[in-house]
């Protein structure tokens, strides 16, 4: 009966990768992140619900404000509103809808034809290649709970077909190019291809480079010397487990560093029963510490601010990217990574901090 059931919800998503999806006609959008969220009358969550919210609804993004008064049950005090209410911050990705005109065919590359493409609507139905997926992956575990297969804004694949459906252009997409399985079709509209350009090096004559990540106050700096050349908010590893005990096991290494490897996009997986994860095409990936701790994008909250990570540095996608060029070393387009353990350049020193 399961197999049956997943070979089934694979069927049917073959009808769906061609169409996207009806979304707000709003420059600025927040898509729901989690199960369920609460639309509220103000910011503040006494406040009177006006109604519920289901993962990957997607919603007007009007402005952020600051809750009312403090709420004591969240650290963070961010707030969206909508049309139709206030949705707590942390929970809903901010995400635009920028669809994207197919190209007609793959350039060469040295694994083949292909390209780098990077998601630009807030979500996107995926199809399996091979419709039923591989054990034990983020494909099969979304099946089993009757989830669909979607890719979502930030998130970067590489593309290595492309067909003709019903309705429009569909891409390929490997959820990790450098040895992925479970294989996507995904409509082309939703994907825009990267260029050479979205990885040119940001000042790369410039000396004395160095990252900064403050573990007090979840932020980074970039500095050049003296002068600090960008700032943002990040969320490093979590202090507590999903049942609120204290651990020490996701914790951002403190201490200096250096760059070690860097990925246009990457699937990320570990973890264990209750705690673990599975995600692919997480793009702009700045490997800086043993056990593959590393900067990068996110799609799956936006609680920047709070620790939530495994030991990683979560970051906005346009975050994760900028740090991603102006860190050495610079990564060629084509493998569209670099390992300077096997390439002996040098890197931008990462020093991370508890205040």
């Amino acid at each position: 009966m399961t197999a049956l059931s997943l070979g089934g919800l694979a069927f049917r998503s073959w009808r769906l990768p061609a169409l996207l999806p009806e979304f707000p006609n709003y420059e600025r959008l927040g898509r729901v992140a989690v199960g369920m969220v609460e639309l509220k009358t103000r910011p503040d969550p006494d406040s009177q619900t006006l109604g519920v919210l289901y993962e990957d609804a997607v919603v007007p993004w009007l402005r952020e404000v600051s809750g009312e008064a403090p709420a004591y049950i969240f650290n963070n005090q961010r707030w969206v509103e909508t049309p139709k209410g206030f949705i707590y911050g942390p929970y809903l990705q901010p995400v635009f809808n920028r669809p994207n005109q197919a190209v007609e065919s793959l350039p060469p590359s040295s694994r083949g034809a292909g390209m780098w493409v990077e998601v630009t609507v807030p979500y996107a139905e995926a199809a399996l290649d091979k419709g039923a997926p591989s054990s034990h992956s983020w494909a099969e575990a979304k099946l089993e709970q009757g989830l669909p297969l979607r890719v979502y804004y930030g998130q970067s694949f590489w593309a290595d077909q492309i067909k003709q459906a019903d309705g429009g252009v569909l891409y390929r997409l490997n959820p990790n190019y450098y040895g992925g399985v479970d294989m996507l079709w995904v409509a082309a509209e939703a994907l825009r291809p990267i260029t050479a350009d979205d990885l040119e090096p940001i000042s790369p004559d410039a000396e004395d480079k160095k990252v900064v990540i403050d573990l007090a106050h979840q932020t980074l700096s970039c500095f050049e010397g003296e002068r600090e050349a960008y700032f943002c908010r990040v969320s490093t590893g979590a202090k507590f487990d999903m049942y609120g005990n204290p651990v020490d096991k996701w914790a951002t290494p403190v201490g200096k560093h250096r760059v070690t490897r860097k990925y246009v996009s990457l699937q990320m997986s570990g973890g264990t029963t209750g705690a673990g994860y599975d995600l692919p095409g997480i793009s702009w990936t700045t490997i800086f510490a043993v056990g593959g701790v590393a900067i990068h994008s996110t799609f799956w909250h936006n609680n920047y601010g709070d620790p939530m990570s495994h030991g990683c540095v979560n970051c906005l996608p346009e975050d994760a990217k900028w740090v991603f060029r102006w860190t050495a070393p610079e990564v060629a387009y084509d493998p569209g990574m670099v390992d300077v353990t096997v390439s002996g350049e040098a890197s931008t020193q990462v020093v991370v901090v508890e205040g």
